[in-house]
């Protein structure tokens, strides 16, 4: 087959469509060394053992799994099986993306709006982020097809795209952008009211958010950043019958595998992690993990008398934070 006869979406330039799918794959690489980062410093300093890393350790396989999808074939122009497979790979694990990034906004809505823990929906955030986006990408199964650079919802079934996948991404995304705001609001306004204040209890409270809070404030705007140029080349497509403009595809192309690759960059900028990453300390924890030995408790306590009363008190936990005032 000829590659102009390959390049639907560029009959006229196949070159592009080759540069889409470099572009496509080694961003997806990047996508998934990210990932595999961050799951080798969860399992290496034993963060698994606390509720808020374990959420990040989810959404970060989903991400992986979902930027492996961009690595599966060239340009296909039938639904083969191999095309059919691509197409609801990506459909699941864009699903649980996303539904793990609104796990993360109703957490972070809990502990700052509310004052209350969600560990206790912990399962039923894996019920939801891992069976719903089956239910999703099991409805448009017989419509999987050739749709551009990569096979989804094959071209011409704007319907089908947009009654499973775009109108709920365009909901979800509008109320996790009204979270995020209210939630960066009322953090901003509480630290406000922290100022120049200092009791014990008032510290705890401080800490605590900071614990639960700050480790994952980062993932749901990396989520909407990272949704704008695919939503506009995909209402472009629909609005002009799939004519395909090249620089929104690539920017397409560079945007949809990046989730995993940004959300390693906000995991190992927190300053708790960040102080872990050298040669010293995971040469350490290293050898405590091969010889079975306890690796030091994340978060680390050494130094702050306020998280280790934090830590002391997460065993007797009642799910609730002390009211601020």
């Amino acid at each position: 087959m000829s590659n102009s006869s390959a390049c639907t979406l560029f009959p006229n330039n196949p070159n592009h469509c080759t540069v889409i799918i470099d572009i496509r794959r080694a961003f997806s690489s990047l996508s998934i060394a990210g990932c595999l980062f961050v799951i080798f410093i969860i399992w290496l300093y034993q963060k698994y053992k606390y509720f808020v890393q374990r959420i990040i350790l989810a959404l970060t396989v989903a991400a992986a799994m979902d930027s492996t999808a961009y690595l599966m074939g060239a340009i296909h122009t039938e639904a083969t099986p191999l095309c059919v497979f691509q197409a609801f790979w990506m459909s699941y694990f864009d699903w649980s993306v996303l539904l793990w990034v609104c796990c993360i906004a109703f957490n972070l809505y809990m502990n700052v709006i509310r004052l209350q823990r969600t560990d206790h929906l912990e399962k039923w955030y894996h019920v939801v982020c891992w069976g719903v986006p089956l239910i999703m990408a099991l409805i448009p199964i017989r419509n999987y097809g050739p749709a551009g650079a990569w096979c989804w919802i094959e071209t011409g079934e704007t319907g089908l795209r947009f009654g499973t996948w775009y109108v709920p991404l365009f909901i979800l995304i509008g109320v996790l952008f009204v979270i995020y705001l209210y939630i960066t609001f009322t953090i901003q306004r509480q630290v406000r009211r922290w100022d120049g204040t200092y009791n014990p209890d008032t510290q705890r409270d401080k800490e605590q958010m900071k614990s639960d809070v700050r480790p994952l404030k980062a993932y749901p705007m990396i989520y909407l950043v990272l949704s704008i140029f695919p939503l506009v080349n995909r209402i472009q497509n629909a609005v002009t019958n799939d004519e395909a403009i090249f620089v929104l595809w690539v920017l397409h192309a560079i945007s949809s595998p990046l989730q995993g690759f940004f959300n390693s960059v906000a995991f190992a900028l927190d300053k708790e992690t960040i102080s872990r990453l050298n040669l010293t300390q995971m040469k350490i924890a290293f050898q405590s993990r091969r010889a079975g030995r306890k690796v030091q408790d994340y978060p680390s306590t050494n130094d702050n008398p306020d998280t280790v009363a934090i830590a002391e008190n997460r065993e007797s936990e009642t799910g609730t934070y002390t009211r601020m005032q």
